[in-house]
C-alpha cells in the first residue's frame, strides 16, 4: 500500500457517474488488500458528498506544484 489512512489524495480520472472529477480531494478513510483505498470526497463546507472504493491507480500523492481550487459540485451527472 503506497497510502496511509487520513492521507490526502487526487483524484486521477473523472467518475461522471458520482459527480466527481479529476482533481478533486479525497481523504483515504480505509485500505483493503492488496491496492483498494476507500475515499471520502466533502464539499468545502464539510459534508460528505462522495465515499468510493478506488484502486491506487485511481489516485495519486498531492504534490508541490499542486493548487487548490473550489468548483460547484452538481452531484450525479
Amino acid at each position: 500500500m503506497r497510502f496511509k489512512p487520513l492521507e490526502t489524495v487526487v483524484l486521477d480520472r473523472d467518475l461522471p457517474e458520482v459527480g466527481l472529477r479529476k482533481g478533486d480531494l479525497g481523504a483515504v478513510v480505509q485500505l483493503h488488500e492488496p491496492d483498494g483505498l476507500e475515499v471520502e470526497f466533502v464539499s468545502a463546507s464539510g459534508r460528505t458528498e462522495a465515499l468510493m472504493t478506488l484502486n491506487e491507480g485511481d489516485v495519486r500523492a498531492v504534490g508541490e506544484g499542486d493548487l487548490l481550487a473550489v468548483r460547484r459540485f452538481e452531484g450525479l451527472a
